[in-house]
């Protein structure tokens, strides 16, 4: 399925008046704003020729359950034969608070830039520069990733009128997936993932390869990558309990402050975290939540304290990453179990008293042998309580009451009203999301020309433009390729059962459809600059020429 150099002719002017459309939208993750993301891409297409001679080649999935009434959103072409290239990009974008007074101007590129020149005096160097340059569209989500979206939106129209004009001309189907939620919980992908299976079955597809189009970001903007796999993300949680007491008394118990500090000590950017494959590095894990459970002042230790870390994956599964935790909630609670006895034989030696040894015993389990303790103390009684909580903290998290952090700590504070023994314990686990670690280098059968396109496409880039272009094992920002395959789908299920409280309740993970749906995956993205800032850029460069050829060049490759 070659293409002639006129078939792309034009689409710059298309994508950019498909992204500006696309950025009215005003899509803030979390919100029902969302909701107009989805029906300015539906309705796009709908009003085109193909699609209202297929209306059944456009639509929506409901996500269920969502509070906000969000959908995962697709378009189609079909061609000949089954085998099939999925598209997808999220149409969520984060808050505008940094914009301050240009906030009203950050969906609107071209009035955005006037803004910026008006204050470019007070921006940073990089983006003065890149303002004078003119190679640059601004505003929230132009990078990410409406842009990327655009290009995809804008090809698949052209497919469409294509297969109006010469049905036999495409072989194979092409299919755009828009989805929310990417930069909170990715439930538009989770539920993506549903609707790709079911498509699958409907028109007997044969899913070839998934393509994205996240920016490259970072690091040196000359630098031009393709991704052939997304690093996954664990968020570990830690409730801390320690043993009550008066401030003025602080040797009568345990400060759960004291025990927590011990764990973000031994975790707080510890390369025993990070997966080196194949050369690749992944980020040192880090704390993104850290507090106390205490909800007024009172002059009590804080007998709990909760929080949780983020850990990003090329490799390692929930197995792995709770055993490891499993040592280390170990040693945090002795040594602070031991500093506070050495300070308490000093604090008694410095008024010339003998040494007195404190009773505290630490314990250390996870969310479901706790939960399991509870069971076996009160069986029915504590498994009817726990059901009507669930269903209590389901409704304020629907209502906006809650998040889904504080739900989960909330469980383990219900479970502890059936726990008769009152010593210091770590109760660890997972909180949603849970992001698989995917790259095409592991997956078995890869087929030759998807093997071989990130080389097809360096040395189409090279020829054409002489830019160079390098390949990557792994997408480094979390995307939504994550959930185009997994591996031991049983035994990630069993994990997250096992340490993960909202699993299976407010929190689910499609594992069998991601399996039916398994496919290799690549990032072919615009270079941008400054993603979630004020200076949020993609270059024009590669949003109006370079991707839309490459990613072409990608179809022909694999639907030849």
């Amino acid at each position: 399925m070659k293409h002639d150099e006129q078939f792309l002719d034009g689409i710059g002017q298309e994508i950019k008046e498909i992204l500006y459309g696309y950025l009215k939208a005003e899509s803030i993750t979390s919100s029902r704003a969302e909701q107009d993301a989805e029906q300015y891409f539906t309705g796009f297409f709908r009003n085109l020729p193909y699609w209202q001679e297929h209306p059944d080649l456009v639509g929506a999935f409901p996500i269920p359950d969502d509070p906000y009434g969000r959908s995962a959103a697709f378009a189609m072409v079909r061609g000949l034969g089954h085998d099939a290239i999925a598209f997808v990009h999220h149409n969520d974008v984060v808050t505008t608070e940094d914009y301050k007074l240009l906030r009203p101007l950050a969906f609107s590129p071209d009035e955005l830039e006037q803004g910026l020149r008006q204050i470019k005096d007070t921006l940073p160097d990089d983006i003065r520069d890149d303002l004078e340059s003119g190679g640059y569209v601004f505003g929230r989500g132009a990078c990410d990733m409406k842009g990327g979206a655009s290009i995809q939106m804008a090809l698949l129209r052209r497919f469409g009128q294509l297969a109006l004009e010469r049905p036999d001309a495409l072989r194979g189907t092409l299919l755009v997936l828009a989805v929310p939620d990417e930069e909170s919980l990715s439930a538009g992908m989770r539920a993506g993932a549903v609707l790709l299976a079911q498509l699958k079955q409907k028109h007997h597809l044969n899913y070839r390869l998934m393509i994205n189009t996240e920016p490259q970001f970072g690091g040196d903007v000359k630098r031009s990558v393709f991704s052939i796999g997304s690093a996954g993300k664990m968020m570990p949680f830690f409730h801390v309990r320690g043993v009550l007491a008066h401030a003025g008394n602080p040797f009568e118990g345990i400060n759960s402050l004291e025990i927590m500090s011990e764990l973000v000590r031994r975790t707080e950017l510890n390369p025993d975290f990070s997966d080196l494959v194949m050369g690749e590095l992944s980020p040192a894990p880090t704390w993104l939540c850290l507090k106390d459970r205490k909800l007024q002042y009172d002059v009590s230790l804080p007998v709990t304290s909760v929080g949780y870390l983020s850990v990003i994956t090329f490799s390692q599964t929930p197995d792995t990453i709770l055993e490891k935790l499993r040592s280390i909630c170990r040693e945090s609670m002795d040594t602070a179990l031991e500093q506070v006895q050495e300070r308490y034989t000093a604090y008694r030696a410095k008024n010339n008293l003998p040494p007195e040894t404190l009773p505290w015993k630490g314990k250390v389990m996870t969310f479901g042998e706790l939960f399991q303790e509870a069971v076996e103390l009160h069986g029915e009684e504590f498994r009817s309580g726990y059901g009507l909580r669930l269903q209590e903290l389901q409704k304020e998290l629907k209502e906006d009451r809650i998040t889904l952090a504080d739900c989960n700590f909330a469980l383990v504070d219900y479970i502890y009203d059936f726990i008769g023994d009152l010593s210091p314990r770590i109760v660890y686990g997972l909180i949603p999301p849970y992001y698989p670690n995917v790259c095409n280098a592991s997956l078995p059968g890869l087929s030759e020309d998807v093997r071989l396109l990130p080389d097809a496409l360096i040395r189409y880039a090279a020829d054409k433009w002489g830019q160079r272009f390098e390949t990557e094992y792994y997408y480094p920002g979390i995307s939504d390729l994550s959930y185009t395959s997994i591996s031991r789908g049983d035994e990630v299920i069993q994990a997250l059962e096992g340490s993960m409280p909202l699993f299976g309740h407010m929190y689910d993970l499609p594992i069998r459809s991601i399996e039916e749906i398994s496919m290799p995956c690549i990032n072919i993205g615009p270079r941008g600059k400054d993603v979630h800032k004020i200076g949020e850029r993609v270059l024009k460069e590669d949003l109006y020429e370079r991707i839309p050829q490459l990613t072409l060049y990608a179809i022909e490759q694999i639907l030849p």
